[in-house]
């Protein structure tokens, strides 16, 4: 954030930090390997079991590589920038004089922000929104901008420690209840009375497995998908405006990634007033870091993987390592890019995701647009629950190139892109340039240093 005769005005051109930017820009591209799974798909099928929609050995390696390296992660290398920027932001409020515009603008672009998420919700249909996450969860993060990073990492880690007891005793109850089951089944190969406790313990572990098999409410739940998928646009969005309702609000989904989306945002903020995020830190750093953090993180979700792989309900470890290895892999990412970011190659190679990162906001846009309305759509190219795991992936990849290649030439004659424009132009209460000027972004590639203005 600058200043303009005394006021408060964007960071735009040189003062920009680079690597921010790419770390967006890889982020909101690679989050559509995970939402092109809930476009393209009958996600009666895919929540009932994802191996429904196309078990190929190519569709578990496409499965496997998202699920490990992709899953939940771009959401928080988000997340973490989001933190990040909202320093930038409120860079000003740190200082005991500190404006009250600011606090001011805060929340006039969160509430915008707000406002575009229920635009992407209900016009363009996309119930994984996570700009209203975003908008809602950072309504409650400027109080505590002014914590030491330790005390935020305390905070942010909430998540992580509900999810490990949560997800501990849950291992603990299943592992028992296979215990039983064991033995109820030896007794029945034995030819022995079976416990009650036993028999009890068989009874539920067949329930569970009725569930993964396909039943009369999953038929009529999938007659209702193909009849929205096979009409015009207004059965098409009351299918999709029905589903965001009854599991964001019925189901309480909202409050739960609001929480998660809160306190990544919290040690996005730690990171930030580390040096770590924006690239600060030396090479040996960041190798250290990602060399930690991948290690715990992949090692963890490459476990769960193999966990998910049979069809028996038996106990899994990722319930309970499922938040802190996502919140290790995200940081993995975050390390690795600021990594490359120390070479001249690097920065080369990552490059084209500057503009991508300048622009997320339209770009996020563009894809759910892309997918939802011409690749899915019963108006549009109709590829709808044609396509497993890996013919998703490659779609996806096609959409990502797309989406980039359209940032880079966007970029090339206007400063920002079109709903950032909006968006800042409507939190400031003032036209903001639209057309690319020399002073505003630099033309020549940076090299490997990164110092934030």
């Amino acid at each position: 954030m600058g200043e303009v005769a005394g006021g408060i005005a964007p960071v735009t051109g040189r003062a920009r930090i680079e690597v921010l930017d790419v770390l967006r820009g890889l982020a909101i591209l690679a989050i559509y390997y995970m939402n092109v799974t809930m476009q393209a798909s009958a996600t009666t099928l895919l929540f009932a079991d994802f191996r429904w929609i196309g078990w190929t050995p190519i569709d578990r390696v496409a499965w496997g590589f998202v699920t490990i390296f992709l899953e939940g992660t771009q959401r928080g290398v988000l997340e973490l920038l989001f933190g990040a920027g909202f320093m930038v932001l409120t860079a000003r409020a740190m200082r005991p004089d500190g404006p009250v515009a600011v606090a001011d603008l805060f929340y006039r672009r969160t509430l915008w922000l707000l406002f575009f998420g229920l635009v992407n919700v209900f016009v363009v249909l996309w119930v994984g929104d996570i700009l209203t996450v975003y908008a809602i969860a950072s309504l409650f993060l400027f109080p505590f901008r002014l914590l030491g990073p330790k005390a935020l990492v305390a905070l942010g880690s909430l998540m992580m420690v509900a999810n490990l007891a949560m997800g501990g005793m849950e291992y603990v109850d299943r592992v028992a209840l296979q215990t039983k089951v064991e033995r109820a089944q030896a007794a029945r190969i034995a030819a022995t009375p079976v416990a009650k406790d036993d028999a009890k313990a068989l009874a539920e572990w067949n329930k569970k497995l009725e569930r993964r098999r396909p039943n009369e409410k999953m038929a009529k739940d999938l007659v209702k998908e193909r009849k929205a998928h096979a009409g015009g646009w207004l059965p098409y969005a009351s299918y999709y405006w029905d589903g965001w309702m009854k599991f964001m609000i019925g189901k309480g989904l909202l409050v739960m990634v609001v929480i998660e989306a809160f306190c990544t945002m919290l040690i996005g903020v730690a990171l930030w007033k580390w040096r770590i995020i924006q690239g600060e830190r030396t090479s040996r750093f960041y190798l250290g870091l990602m060399l930690a953090t991948y290690g715990f993180g992949l090692t963890a979700r490459a476990i769960g993987v193999v966990e998910m792989m049979p069809l028996l309900p038996t106990a899994k470890t990722i319930w309970f390592t499922q938040e802190a290895a996502r919140i290790a892999v995200s940081i993995g990412h975050v390390a690795a890019v600021n990594l490359a970011m120390k070479t001249v190659g690097g920065t080369r190679l990552l490059h084209p995701f500057r503009a991508v990162g300048r622009m997320a906001f339209s770009v996020y846009f563009l894809e759910q647009i892309i997918g939802l309305h011409i690749l899915f759509a019963p108006y549009g190219l109709n590829l709808w629950a044609k396509y497993g795991h890996a013919g998703q992936f490659a779609i996806a990849t096609g959409v990502i190139v797309v989406s980039a290649v359209a940032a880079n030439l966007w970029a090339r004659w206007f400063a920002i892109g079109p709903l950032e424009w909006a968006w800042r132009s409507l939190a400031y209460w003032q036209r903001q340039p639209f057309r690319r000027r020399p002073d505003l972004v630099p033309e020549v590639l940076p090299g490997p240093t990164l110092v934030p203005a």
